[in-house]
């Protein structure tokens, strides 16, 4: 215990932060996901509007390293998808073609992108000859014949990004506005507290339906997106002020906020320079547990039509595709994207427990 009173408290709080070992891997698994999102022009075999014909409603293709005769390859390989129409029920069924197999190539030239949208290139991670008649849809295809598992790529970098973009302006609303309704009190706290309460009032979802469905259908994709992710921010700052608000109430009288005035500090540099870093940790750890909510309420919007619409890809423009029950039993795997919304939630909300066990100063590290 001697050695652990040595200790900075940022190193304290990485100590109990290691013990969480679920966080930990939903911190890896977060890394990843942003990693293949920054990157998924890269990653994708194909770009998300690009279509193939010949596997309208495909499923998933299953990537081999054995062939039907039970020979082993050291490069893997995909088969072919036979289309037949179903004589009974008229739906399109597809079967492998072992006598047809399209062998993987990595690093190799595909479709032509532009990374970010700025440097323009054409290897890929994996892909098939694009020479020849081959494919892969490792998740399959939607009802245009476009590439699930490049549509989902894309829709995380849109879906990630909303969440971390509504945060900030979130987290710059809340600690802001609570900062000085806590710190300087008066008529500066009556009206902060007054449109908190009004806000706080409003049933959320119809009134984030109801701001979106207000923006003009003529707007670019970009402007669309910056319009919804201020619209989800706009009224997701008010726990969090409450929160900040309270804290500050508690530590303006405190002895080394009262030297920092004693000193000529201005309320600006009081507040961001010595008030704020005291509970920086239990803010990072409100930030982490607010993204998923931003990601839901981008994902709601979405899948009812009145959010991001096409040709912007996020995963609830995808779940737009699986509105109707016919949908699912015949083309499940166009649920894919809820199952990365619903991984990506659990993953924040575990990282987000594993923060506020290591911001809490009371938690042991005795006790292993």
């Amino acid at each position: 215990m001697s050695e652990l009173r040595e200790l900075s408290p940022s190193r304290l709080a990485w100590l109990r932060f290691r013990r969480h070992r679920l966080a930990i891997l939903a911190a890896c698994f977060l890394v990843v996901l942003y990693t293949l999102a920054a990157f998924c022009e890269f990653i994708s075999p194909y770009t998300p509007e690009q279509r193939n014909v010949r596997a309208i409603n495909a499923p998933p293709m299953d990537i081999r390293f054995v062939d039907a005769q039970g020979q082993f390859h050291f490069r893997p390989f995909v088969y072919d998808l036979k289309l037949t129409i179903n004589p009974d029920t008229w739906m399109r069924e597809y079967e492998e073609d072992s006598s047809t197999p399209y062998p993987l190539r990595f690093f190799a030239k595909g479709v032509p992108y532009e990374l970010w949208g700025l440097v323009p290139a054409e290897r890929h991670l994996f892909s098939v000859d694009p020479r020849g008649p081959g494919y892969i849809h490792w998740f399959g295809t939607d009802s245009l014949g476009r590439d699930m598992f490049s549509r989902v790529l894309y829709g995380a970098r849109v879906s990630l990004s909303i969440g971390i973009v509504g945060v900030g302006l979130t987290l710059f609303l809340g600690i802001l506005l609570g900062g000085f309704a806590g710190y300087l009190g008066g008529i500066v706290d009556s009206v902060v507290q007054r449109i908190t309460e009004v806000l706080q009032s409003i049933p959320t979802l119809p009134l984030w339906m109801a701001l979106s469905a207000a923006l003009p259908t003529a707007w670019s994709p970009i402007t669309t997106y910056f319009g919804v992710t201020l619209i989800l921010s706009l009224f997701g700052w008010t726990t969090l002020a409450r929160q900040v608000r309270g804290r500050f109430l508690a530590m303006r009288e405190e002895d080394f906020v009262v030297a920092a005035r004693l000193l000529g500090a201005n309320d600006s540099r009081v507040i961001f320079r010595h008030m704020l870093p005291s509970f920086s940790s239990h803010i990072i750890t409100t930030a982490t547990l607010a993204v998923p909510a931003m990601m839901l309420g981008e994902t709601a919007l979405s899948f009812l039509g009145i959010g991001l619409r096409a040709p912007v890809v996020s995963w609830g423009v995808l779940l737009q595709q699986a509105q109707n029950y016919q949908v699912i039993v015949m083309t499940p795997w166009l649920l894919l994207p809820g199952a990365f919304i619903v991984v990506t939630v659990i993953a924040f909300n575990l990282l987000g427990d594993g923060l506020r066990d290591a911001a809490d100063p009371y938690s042991s590290l005795s006790e292993k």
